[in-house]
């Protein structure tokens, strides 16, 4: 049989490696992309708009708890199968669609991780490709724990998958996932624990923030236990051990199922990069600012999989894609720009942050100017009778800008969009306290956070 040749081969079907072969598919160019699960990727098959629209049911609920008695009769009851349902219409279609928009466009589709035999040389399906430019956009996979009776964890894709939603569930693990699941899972009437090896949950985030929304948890039913390290799981008849060690102390609990959500590493481990001559390393392919690879020069990688200072989020892999996609087609002709990049935890309250965080300003905090202030009593939260509501946004003194800002609230990630465009555009506080914004709203509390 005849090696096939492309002038581009691409492995992920994401946003990102769906952009990039459109893009070079459209410009004449002879095009292959290759994905080991359901084309589209995992935020829309099995990760970001999933978990949304389940958390959105959840949304609702805390809204109608906050509201009882103050215009509302009664607390809607979750009805967890026909949530799924109603989830589905969301990711059903998604492979198909996805398949035949790239088949419309000329593209050749595989249906398996390709490993790499040499600099440019492929092997997928049982076949030999050749190919000028290979584009590695795989994105992550779940981090293993190496820990005795690891195959009985369950991953998130299980969690978004389930058709009925146990009674009692354990995650180990507290950064985004673990959280989110854990918030969804409560909400929803399951008795949830989440194990943490650290000493806070969600790690990287504003500790006095992580602090006030572990207690929301606690008050929610969540059992949190921080410093502990989750270390065998035992099946029993009918659920499962969880053994930790706490404080120098082995500890136990039972529980019908429990999710590893410790976190995600980048997916390469299948790709052989040895051999293709890519150098990698924790946080991905070693690239440089054109997203090229900085030992094969015919190799690119953007997205989650690419070890840049921007955080593994699907925004970023967008805009990553914009420029890798024109690397491609025309020369290295777009660097990436150095912005900075929200990030939003989808539990109740939201947790979200931009820029700077305060610890990073420690040693020298002469130079800016730190607002931090719980306003549950400020209009936006006070008309939803929300008791949750705390920003920090650190500003450059000399400068009058806004280099960090960090919110704890229902609404969290949409005011933190606000913050990243200040931010990004340089504004000045003047600038931005002489706007005027549409009142009451949330957008409408920035001015009064300077």
């Amino acid at each position: 049989m005849a090696i096939k040749e492309f002038d581009v081969f691409v492995i992920g079907t994401g946003n990102s490696g769906k952009t990039i072969a459109f893009d070079c598919a459209a410009a004449g160019m002879k095009v292959a992309i290759a994905d080991n699960r359901e084309y589209g990727g995992t935020c829309a098959n099995r990760g970001c708009d999933p978990k949304k629209v389940i958390a959105g049911v959840t949304d609702v609920y805390q809204s109608a708890k906050n509201l009882e008695g103050k215009g509302l009769t009664g607390i809607p009851k979750i009805d967890w199968e026909n949530l799924q349902e109603y989830k589905q219409t969301f990711t059903s279609a998604v492979p198909a669609v996805n398949e035949k928009r790239l088949k419309k466009a000329g593209i050749s589709l595989y249906h398996q991780s390709p490993k790499f035999l040499d600099e440019n040389t492929l092997s997928v399906e049982g076949k030999t490709v050749k190919t000028k430019k290979v584009v590695i956009a795989s994105g992550m996979v779940s981090m293993e724990l190496k820990i005795p009776g690891r195959e009985y964890l369950k991953l998130s894709d299980d969690f978004l998958a389930l058709e009925t939603l146990p009674k009692d569930i354990t995650f180990i693990g507290g950064g985004y996932i673990g959280i989110e699941l854990a918030h969804i899972a409560a909400r929803c009437g399951a008795k949830v624990t989440v194990i943490e090896f650290g000493d806070t949950i969600l790690d990287g985030f504003d500790k006095d923030l992580t602090e006030e929304l572990t207690e929301i948890s606690r008050d929610l039913g969540i059992t949190i236990l921080l410093e502990a390290k989750a270390n065998k799981i035992e099946k029993l008849q009918k659920n499962y051990r969880v053994y930790y060690e706490t404080e120098g102390e082995i500890q136990s609990i039972k529980t019908e199922l429990v999710f590893n959500t410790a976190g995600r590493i980048p997916s390469i481990a299948d790709l052989d990069l040895t051999k293709g001559n890519v150098e990698f390393e924790k946080r991905g392919i070693t690239v440089n600012e054109f997203l090229q690879s900085t030992s094969n020069p015919n190799v690119y990688a953007c997205g989650d999989v690419a070890a840049t200072p921007q955080p593994p989020l699907t925004p970023t892999a967008n805009l990553q894609a914009v420029v890798l996609s024109a690397n491609i087609r025309k020369g290295n002709t777009e660097k990436l720009q150095k912005i900075v990049v929200p990030s939003v935890v989808h539990c109740v309250p939201q947790l979200a942050m931009v820029g700077m965080s305060e610890s990073e300003i420690e040693d020298s905090k002469d130079k800016y100017q730190v607002n931090h202030k719980r306003v549950p009593h400020w209009f936006s939260a006070k008309h939803l009778n929300e008791s949750n509501y705390t920003y920090k946004v650190i500003i450059d003194k000399k400068q009058q800008t806004i280099l960090g800002a960090h919110i704890l609230a229902s609404n969290a990630g949409e005011l933190i969009n606000l913050f990243t465009l200040a931010i990004n555009q340089k504004m000045k506080v003047s600038e931005i306290k002489a706007l005027a914004f549409t009142y009451p709203t949330w957008g409408s509390d920035i001015k009064a956070m300077l």
